[in-house]
């Protein structure tokens, strides 16, 4: 798509004297492979017949091209291509596809995003899955990406979680495995939360924990019993958040806890006080986002405490001063997109810049079959390692083994094949089904190209081969298409188009395989010329989602 392109475009620069970024598309079979409008916009510009301009254009590029492409004219003044044999099979003799929409950009990417003393989640698990692929996509734009975690090691949640842990300092010692501790640190948030919830007593009590974890970070406390114990378990969590990402196939460079941007905000927001950014009301911090048709938010609480807000404006300049970022993306779960909204305003009337290289964007729920919405406050949440059982049982149920680059391969697939935004059910069973549209479905199809490749006499020599039949050819042409959906989905940031385009992929090959007899016939040269590319192209495309691939059925 892109040569035709470049060729209409320099047709229409050098016919009349236009520039334009023509549209191609892909029009249905029998109308060629690739499609352009560009007449029908030019007619009207230049005060001339579509058809007209649209033969002159035609005339133009295949002058230019000499190499077998043919084109018509079709209806009004649509321009249909269809490239020769020749040009698909060379297409496909270049390397896999790498983009350069994002060459020589720093990108630092902010997802996952858990809070120590509380358990990973499904959602964590989603964000985690989504993250990792959008950042393989910059990477293979040419992007420099710095995955980043941004995650509350203070707040309520830490000293609701503080305040149980005390009460039960005498089991700390033996608790030593990572599952243990996390499991354990998990039961002392619920009890706290409940006790902030039922016992005014208690919630007092963990007001006071609160401030004196932020007094902890303030002096840098490591020896009385409070921070030796917060640390503890705070780096606890961190290990158990290490050990599942590795689990997953996922890594971050480097955590940002709250406690490192608190300085930070609370210091730009002071000093954007003094020059009319934020205001003072009752004691407290705002920002008025009503002067701009959004709501108005608290960024430092009547106790001199920041709030999140505050600590997002911390976040985004710690993230300028460690990467000097080109483009900042965050990703978070659709009930913080107005809230981001009022703090990136705020960040606007005196960091424009910095705002307009972030970009937000959100997600809905993740739920099982059935709809349980979590809620980790109450303890009844769907863990991050509970999908992931859940998946290794549906596949054990339905194979009676299962592999786990095959379970990884089901839940990343069926969260990355939905376009990122709306709530999402997991179905564990059809995520692990072998005919469907399933991640163990495209593993399996790669494995079974790969037999096939090993059945080839790589020794034969190729009778010469004039013509691609009509399955060849489609499947030469959905390969030669595999850069075009790549530099999409990551112009878009969208990893389901990869998705997409792999089980369709998949669907055309197993078309042309069940008329076509690769080993031991006349054309198994060019066959198995297919077939090698179909297995890169897979592996590529599986790679850019983060699952891992199979050699063997």
């Amino acid at each position: 798509m892109k040569d035709i392109a470049k060729l209409v475009e320099k047709a229409v620069k050098d016919l009349f004297d236009i520039e334009v970024e023509p549209d191609i598309s892909i029009p249905d079979d029998k109308h060629g492979d690739y499609a352009t409008n560009v007449a029908l916009i030019l007619g009207k510009q230049l005060n001339k017949n579509p058809c007209e301009v649209a033969e002159n254009i035609k005339d133009w590029v295949l002058k230019q091209a000499q190499d077998g492409t043919k084109a018509e004219i079709a209806g009004p003044g649509f321009i249909n291509f269809t490239l020769s044999d020749y040009v698909l099979l060379d297409s496909l003799k270049e390397k896999i596809y790498k983009s350069d929409l994002y060459k020589d950009k720093v990108v630092v990417f902010d997802y996952s995003d858990p809070n120590p003393f509380k358990v990973l989640h499904v959602g964590h698990l989603y964000t985690c899955v989504v993250g990792d692929a959008i950042t393989r996509l910059v990477e293979n734009a040419g992007g420099k990406v710095y995955r980043t975690n941004f995650g509350g090691d203070i707040g309520l949640h830490a000293a609701k979680s503080l305040w149980a842990t005390m009460r039960h300092k005498n089991e700390l010692e033996g608790l030593t495995t990572t599952n243990e501790r996390a499991d354990w640190l998990a039961e002392r948030y619920v009890e706290g939360n409940s006790a902030y919830s039922t016992d005014d007593e208690a919630k007092l009590e963990i007001a006071e924990v609160n401030k004196k974890i932020y007094q902890i970070h303030a002096d840098n406390d490591h020896e009385s019993e409070t921070a030796k114990i917060y640390w503890q378990t705070r780096q606890w969590s961190y290990d158990y958040f290490d050990a599942f990402y590795e689990q997953i196939g996922v890594k971050f460079d480097k955590y940002i806890p709250e406690s490192a941007t608190v300085p930070v905000g609370l210091k730009v927001v002071r000093e954007q006080l003094t020059k009319g950014v934020y205001e003072e009301s009752m004691g407290a911090v705002i920002f008025d986002g009503e002067k701009y048709g959004l709501h108005t938010r608290v960024f430092i609480n009547s106790e001199g405490l920041p709030t999140y807000e505050a600590k997002d404006v911390g976040l985004i300049f710690i993230k300028d001063e460690d990467y000097y970022f080109d483009q900042s993306i965050v990703i978070t779960g659709n009930e913080q997109k107005e809230y981001m909204k009022v703090v990136l305003k705020s960040i606007e009337q005196y960091r424009p810049d910095l705002v307009e290289k972030t970009l937000h964007f959100t997600h809905g729920l993740v739920k099982l079959t059935g709809g349980t919405k979590m809620s980790s406050r109450e303890g009844n949440v769907i863990r991050a390692v509970d999908a992931l059982e859940i998946t290794k049982g549906a596949f054990e149920k339905e194979q009676g083994d299962a592999p786990s680059e095959l379970v990884l391969g089901a839940i990343k697939y069926a969260f990355l094949k939905h376009r990122i935004g709306p709530d999402l059910v997991y179905e564990p069973e059809s995520s692990v089904s072998l005919v469907g549209n399933s991640g163990p479905y495209l593993q399996y199809a790669g494995a079974r190209a790969k037999s096939i490749l090993r059945k080839v006499n790589t020794a034969s020599t190729e009778s010469r081969v004039a013509d691609l039949d009509e399955n060849e050819r489609k499947l030469a042409l959905k390969l030669a298409r595999f850069g075009e959906v790549v530099e999409q989905a990551t112009h878009e940031l969208a990893p389901n188009q990869i998705c997409n385009y792999l089980y369709e992929l998949a669907g055309v090959f197993n078309r042309f395989y069940e008329v076509s007899k690769v080993a031991g016939d006349p054309r198994e040269q060019l066959r198995a010329g297919l077939v090698q590319k179909y297995a890169e192209t897979l592996d590529t495309g599986l790679g850019l989602l983060g699952i891992p691939t199979v050699e063997k059925m």
